[in-house]
């Protein structure tokens, strides 16, 4: 009878036991769920705010008078390119339009075709896409051309264009090269910088 109850108390001292930590494990396990749930959430506001932001041109204030013109009387060994009556020449990775007796620098329109990348571009992946950015302008392959294209929120780039320029938007610094917007950020202890928007000339 004695080795019965001592055999019966064992038994239900082994069943609280367990019980008690499967219990501690749910409760563990409950909050792990919950806080990557709320990260997730988090993140997924973030992306979804940010997915298709076009900055009306009046919104914007640039920190400098006037917009920078970099202008030059001669450009040696251009090439002519021409697209939808717009005539650009490139030379030294950069575009130019003519006016006025110079050749100023310009970003070529959304759509303009090339058939060899600038050597100086770089890959950018984001979402799975592949973007290729020189000095700014940002391209996707179509066939065996490459296309101008407005990147996607979130793209995240490590240096801008020499010519960028500082504004203001609702009380913010942000940088603008070609009607892209980028905003200053950290990654994995790096300064770069995220396009946040696209401006939108009124």
């Amino acid at each position: 009878m004695k080795t019965f109850i001592k055999t019966l108390v064992l038994l239900t001292l082994f069943m609280v036991a367990v019980s008690t930590q499967v219990s501690a494990q749910t409760r563990r396990t409950t909050t792990t769920t919950n806080k990557t749930e709320k990260t997730t959430r988090t993140a997924t506001a973030k992306s979804n705010s940010n997915t298709s932001r076009r900055v009306s041109s009046k919104q914007i204030t640039y920190k400098t008078p006037k917009k920078k013109v970099v202008a030059v009387r001669n450009i040696p060994n251009r090439i002519p390119i021409s697209f939808k009556g717009q005539n650009y020449y490139y030379a030294n990775n950069k575009y130019y339009t003519q006016s006025r007796g110079s050749y100023i620098v310009i970003a070529p329109k959304i759509g303009f075709r090339i058939k060899v990348l600038p050597t100086n571009y770089k890959r950018v992946r984001f979402n799975n896409y592949n973007y290729y950015n020189a000095n700014g302008i940002f391209y996707t392959q179509v066939n065996n051309e490459y296309e101008v294209v407005d990147p996607e929120i979130g793209t995240v780039v490590y240096e801008l264009p020499q010519d960028y320029e500082k504004v203001i938007l609702n009380g913010e610094t942000y940088y603008e090269y070609a009607n892209i917007l980028y905003e200053k950020v950290q990654v994995d202890g790096t300064r770069a910088y995220e396009i946040v928007g696209i401006i939108e000339m009124d």
